[in-house]
């Protein structure tokens, strides 16, 4: 056996564990995958997303408003060199450093959590965005988000809960919520507006002096509005295309002009859309949603402007008020000039 041959045969092994290595060994990156789009003008398992209550007249027509996702790897998600090289390849799919998604240490679970927490604040963000643009009158409260399960409220407050007292005093802000709950020495009774309805809860902070809930803005509507999405999808970034479909389910006519419009963006209490994750993968998904429109915050044109979007027209949507204008002149002409991340650098 020659030299030549016998270096050979011990490379073969070497390699095949370099090769075995490389594909087990995860690495400190996330990887960014176009997702599902999600028209929050339909119904799931017959039951609409968008749904009002009181008697209000709503108006069901043609066209899709779709919100977009992004499948991102968990935070414990085990990414190999492979997976990586795959998504660095693709024109639709991305790789970030694990240190600019994720908290070290950050667990699925915790994330998860706070995804939800998110849902909940962008779904009621946007319920009012939509009902002051109709001309409702919308009062700002503070809500119960989450409830931390085996928690003393866990059982007695639930989320959406708006507090408004606190054995017997009212609550005018969130430092007064949070002195009187560490303040207590025993049992308190919480105030509540539970689906509209007053109710009391009692509630026994635990040793801690907590009772287990994460709270912040919301609001008291005129009648009832819900967004009911798949629990799985969690954070803020349908903020926009919530409050655009609760606009147009509660307009005569079809917004869209029966056409498929998708976007993406955070919403405040003011309207202003803000910032997501994940721009070029949405617009992927858009596109192969079949979308001729997509909704672009203005903090993401830049990356926007080279993501893959076909023959779809970007919009750059500074407020909830400028995307509807824009889709309303879209529908009469799709030639006109409507606010545009071009230039954007």
């Amino acid at each position: 056996m020659t030299q030549r041959t016998l270096a050979g045969l011990l490379a073969v092994p070497l390699l095949a564990a370099l090769w075995i290595l490389a594909a087990t060994r995860p690495l400190p990156f996330v990887t960014y995958e176009p997702g599902l789009t999600v028209d929050v003008l339909a119904s799931t398992d017959g039951d609409e997303i968008i749904q009002v209550g009181d008697g209000q007249k709503t108006y069901r027509d043609d066209g899709q408003l779709r919100m977009t996702t992004v499948y991102v790897s968990q935070p414990t998600a085990h990414v190999n060199i492979f997976e990586l090289m795959h998504d660095w390849i693709s024109d639709e799919d991305a790789v970030y450093p694990y240190s600019a998604v994720y908290q070290k240490g950050e667990t699925t679970e915790q994330n998860q959590q706070q995804g939800a927490v998110e849902m909940v604040s962008s779904q009621d963000a946007a319920i009012a965005v939509a009902l002051d643009e109709l001309g409702y009158d919308v009062k700002p409260a503070l809500e119960v988000l989450s409830v931390v399960d085996g928690a003393p409220a866990d059982g007695k407050l639930k989320v959406r809960d708006i507090l408004q007292e606190v054995d017997g005093a009212k609550i005018a802000s969130t430092d007064d919520l949070t002195k009187a709950i560490d303040g207590a020495t025993g049992e308190i009774t919480l105030g509540v507006l539970r689906n509209g309805k007053p109710t009391t809860v009692r509630v026994t902070p635990g040793a801690d002096g907590k009772i287990g809930i994460q709270f912040g803005l919301g609001y008291v509507f005129p009648f009832p509005v819900s967004v009911n999405i798949d629990p799985s999808i969690g954070g803020p970034s349908a903020g926009l295309m919530f409050s655009l479909g609760i606009y147009d389910t509660l307009t005569p006519g079809s917004l869209t002009g029966g056409a498929t419009v998708a976007g993406t963006g955070t919403i405040d209490g003011d309207g202003k859309v803000g910032p997501i994750g994940g721009i070029q993968q949405k617009i992927a998904g858009a596109r192969n949603a079949g979308a001729q429109l997509f909704m672009v915050p203005p903090d993401n044109c830049a990356d926007a402007v080279g993501a893959a979007n076909g023959d779809m027209r970007l919009v750059k949507a500074t407020t909830m008020h400028d995307a509807v204008e824009a889709i309303k002149a879209w529908v009469k002409d799709h030639d006109a000039t409507l606010p545009s991340c071009e230039g954007t650098s």
